[in-house]
């Protein structure tokens, strides 16, 4: 179950680029801080749910994606 790795892990970090684009059009002050400091992320998703609801889910997804594949085995 290596390919569900590999797709969960592209998922999740497509999300993080949609949350790190969502944050650079709030301001370029959120966007920079998502980039230098990591709890930020989760201020602006709380505080910024509306822009950042899509890119938050897609990264749970992912992350369950990548918990599916890790539990299958992880190795074939």
């Amino acid at each position: 179950m290596t390919v569900l790795l590999y797709i969960g892990l592209i998922i999740f970090i497509i999300g993080g680029i949609g949350l790190l684009i969502a944050a650079f059009r709030t301001s370029i002050m959120w966007g920079i801080g998502l980039i230098l400091i990591a709890p930020a992320a989760i201020f602006y998703t709380v505080l910024h749910w509306k822009e950042a609801k899509n890119p938050f889910l897609l990264q749970l997804f992912g992350l369950a994606v990548l918990l599916v594949g890790s539990s299958a085995g992880g190795t074939s």
